[in-house]
């Protein structure tokens, strides 16, 4: 029996906004990142601070930009932690104590990706977190 070798953390990245993409388009799919993400598309919606009717259309400028600063920072994240699972995990449930102890995913859903990068930027520069 061969062993394979490890998987690379920039493969897994790569196949997870891959895998996030609408096949065909260069939209993020709703569906394809609420699986990702192990979440209800309801709960998507919220976490992406858009209602459910903007959600139903994948081609909306305001979803896909939401879309977009998710994985943006789930990337960012995963390129920091070395795997996109625990990138995934920090970015729904760790509260940032610089930003009132809110986590990434409320933080995006407010609007302030920005904000999440500027953190995961302090991270990879050695600040605390």
């Amino acid at each position: 029996m061969s062993a394979e070798p490890e998987q690379q953390p920039n493969t897994d990245l790569a196949r997870f906004v891959e895998r996030s993409r609408e096949p065909g388009t260069s939209f993020i799919s709703p569906k394809r990142l609420s699986q990702a993400l192990g979440v209800e598309m309801t709960d998507l919606a919220i976490i992406a601070g858009v209602d459910g009717i903007t959600l139903g259309n994948p081609g909306s400028e305001r979803l896909q930009i939401r879309l977009c600063e998710m994985v943006r920072v789930i990337s960012a994240a995963a390129t920091l932690t070395g795997d996109v699972s625990k990138a995934i995990c920090w970015y729904r449930n760790e509260p940032i104590a610089g930003y009132d102890h809110k986590t990434a995913a409320e933080l995006i859903a407010a609007g302030q990706a920005d904000a999440v990068m500027a953190h995961l930027h302090d991270l990879e520069n050695g600040a605390s977190g």
